[in-house]
């Protein structure tokens, strides 16, 4: 399976924006993810998407999603022995 930033499939984007109606901004899309329960890794990724933004389809935010380098902040250090 696909894994985005964080290693989180890109479905749990999707699943939290259920109901988006587009185009949205950025904050259209914070705002729906929050009103479906997203968490803070998935939050942390859309808010590293740019300012002014405007996105016309799903397929867009996924595209934006899929070349974000913003690692979700979750205090977990990924070390390997």
């Amino acid at each position: 399976m696909t894994r985005g930033p964080g290693g989180h499939s890109p479905a749990i984007v999707t699943h939290h924006l259920k109901g988006m109606h587009f185009p949205a901004s950025k904050d259209d899309l914070l705002d729906r993810a929050r009103d479906n329960g997203a968490g803070q890794d998935v939050l942390e990724v859309l808010e590293s998407f740019p300012e002014g933004e405007e996105f016309e389809t799903l397929a867009d935010v996924m595209k934006a999603y899929g070349e974000s380098d913003q690692a979700p902040q979750t205090g977990v250090i990924d070390r390997k022995p």
